[in-house]
Parts: C-alpha cells; structure tokens; sequence
C-alpha cells in the first residue's frame, strides 16, 4: 500500500498557502491568484504549487514572478504553520486548467448550436435535458 502522507501533506500545503497568498502577502503585483493543486515529491523536498490568476497573461505572469519573488517568506509562514523539520522548496507554476476548460465549453457549446441548426424538426422541447 502507497504511503499517502504525500497526498495529505501536499493538501495541507495548498491550503495554507492559499490562505498565506491572501492574507497575509502584500504585494500589488499578485492580484487574484488562487491556489488550484499542490504536488509534492517523493522525498517531500520540493512542491510544485499550481496557481490560476485572473486577468490577462502579462497580468499572469507577473503574479506569478512575484509569487516566485515572495516564495522565501511564503516557505517560512508554511513552515511555522505545519511545524515541519524540513518545509520543502515552493516552486510555483501557472495553472491554465481553467482556460482550456472555458474553450473546451465554448467548443461544445458550437457544435450543439451546428448539430440544432442541422436538424429543423426537432425543437428544445422535445431534446433530451443535459441533466438526464
């Protein structure tokens, strides 16, 4: 059986940096960034912390610079937070998830209006619901 303190940790992780992030960094330049995922490696050591920020991509990358910029006082409050031996290296990454999902729906949703155009006789009435 795999030993799942990695998991468990890596939670904890995104959630108290997530709450870090937005309460107690005051850098301007971060703006809305959330915290999405957090994966740590195997020798708990390094974790890769998955952020998606709203607003355009200079706007993105500059949140993320600075999150990068403010990973030593990020790592510090995490590590007094968890009370670890050793709080692993905070590496953050760009989380375009929310991105393709929004295209992805965008996609879909062109084609049902292709596939409703192509079939004149059937109107919404009568269409199976999405929720059945």
């Amino acid at each position: 059986m795999p030993a799942r303190r990695p998991e468990r940790l890596a939670e904890q992780i995104k959630e108290e940096t997530s709450l870090i992030i937005a309460g107690e960094v005051e850098d301007p330049r971060i703006g809305f960034a959330t915290v999405t995922d957090a994966r740590l490696s195997s020798d708990l050591r390094h974790v890769k912390i998955f952020v998606s920020v709203l607003g355009t991509e200079k706007e993105a990358a500059e949140s993320l610079k600075a999150l990068n910029h403010a990973a030593g006082f990020i790592r510090h409050q995490l590590g007094s937070a968890l009370r670890l031996r050793r709080t692993p290296e905070l590496h953050f990454v760009y989380d375009q998830t929310i991105e393709t999902a929004a295209r992805i729906e965008e996609f879909l949703s062109k084609e049902v209006e292709k596939a409703r155009e192509r079939e004149p006789g059937q109107d919404e009435s009568s269409a199976p619901s999405p929720e059945s």
